[in-house]
């Protein structure tokens, strides 16, 4: 490929590694043809997209998944582990299909590249208001409407209700979309809910995303929180949940005061069961929370309260543990921390079905209620 550069008002600069020499005066300036490769013209594209993006973003913040100037593509390692999710297919599970509806449960473990093509996962803080786990880390997901709802679905429809994020991928603005990679092994809520994870990816196809203007979260991905049900909603660095320690701040972040991980184990239906709770970093990213003139309120500003004291949220319980094993099966590696064995806890939801827990209650409990949600 030939390209014409014309170059009248540089006279001292280097062209493919050959000096040119100052020209006499103005009447010898000439146009000049350079001979240059479609690889260096790709180079010298991305350089400028790459300069332009770098004016519109702030790098001291984390990346937000509903602003796709603040993503890039995969890099090779999280392109693996996409990959590898892509692959991956969970043990048999014939007992959901014989759980009542009640008893069902999915949440989205949903995943977006960050600027240096790292991947993030998106987390939710439930609303005080939540009889069940209120103030708690969460993804964002509930009980099935019915025993036709697949368990993707199950998660979709509950992320549009918490967080907004379309159940319809056609709805979804460009230029996301979002890729249904597989299911993981059931877990077992306190409430005796068998939990089912679904890991998606959140596509932002670079093709529009550096052009279009940025989605902005009220208006679009997110037109609102559900205060019913959300406080705030936040993202972590996905790869860390296999680290004991914070992961190296990216350029332009700090990390806040105190540790990233401890944990303890206790019993569980006579089961070793690890409690992992993670401190996730949150003073470099904007946390979404509900207006002020919600229900949640209060809550919400209780919780920019702990942020701008400890610049960290707590993730911890079955969500801390279900992102250790995604973890784990995305990247082949196994955590620095103690942690079980075995994904997913089908051995205690069997336990808790020989004892009657998962079965519809008896009358005398359904008088009582139970948590609509997790």
């Amino acid at each position: 490929m030939t390209t014409i550069v014309s170059s009248p008002s540089c006279p001292d600069e280097v062209i493919n590694g050959t000096d040119r020499a100052p020209l006499a005066d103005a009447e010898n300036e000439t146009e000049t043809v350079v001979s240059i490769s479609d690889a260096e013209v790709a180079v010298i594209q991305n350089g400028i997209r790459e300069a332009a993006a770098g004016e519109a973003v702030n790098l001291g913040e984390s990346s937000l998944y509903y602003d796709a100037l603040t993503m890039s593509p995969l890099n090779p390692f999280s392109a693996a582990a996409v990959a590898r999710f892509r692959s991956y297919k969970p043990p048999a599970f014939p007992l959901w299909d014989r759980l009542p509806v009640r008893k069902r449960a999915a949440v989205l473990i949903l995943l977006y590249a960050d600027r240096r093509g790292d991947l993030r996962v998106v987390i939710t803080m439930r609303a005080a208001s939540l009889r069940s786990f209120s103030g708690h880390a969460a993804f964002p997901g509930g009980k099935a409407d019915s025993t036709e709802e697949t368990v993707y679905q199950i998660a979709r429809r509950e992320a549009w209700e918490e967080i907004g994020l379309p159940m319809d991928d056609r709805k979804l603005p460009k230029p996301f979309r979002i890729e249904h990679l597989c299911s993981l092994p059931p877990s077992l809520a306190r409430t005796h809910l068998v939990v089912q994870p679904c890991v998606a990816f959140l596509h932002a196809d670079e093709s529009s995303s550096r052009s279009a203007a940025p989605v902005v979260v009220e208006d679009v991905m997110i037109p609102k929180l559900d205060a019913r049900e959300v406080a705030a909603v936040f993202s972590a660095p996905f790869y860390n949940f296999l680290k004991a320690t914070d992961l190296p701040p990216a350029p332009g972040e700090t990390l806040p005061a105190g540790h990233w991980y401890d944990g303890d184990w206790l019993t569980w239906k006579n089961f070793p069961w690890r409690v992992h709770n993670f401190y996730v970093p949150v003073n470099n990213q904007t946390v979404s929370k509900p207006r002020r003139s919600s229900t949640q309120g209060n809550l919400a500003e209780k919780l920019e309260e702990e942020e701008e004291r400890d610049g960290r949220f707590k993730v911890w319980g079955m969500t801390a543990r279900v992102l250790v094993d995604a973890a784990r099966i995305a990247y082949a590696e196994e955590p620095e921390m103690e942690h079980n064995d075995d994904f997913g806890d089908e051995n205690i939801i069997m336990e808790a079905f020989r004892e009657g827990n998962l079965t519809d209650p008896s009358p005398e409990r359904k008088e009582n209620g139970d948590a609509s949600k997790m």
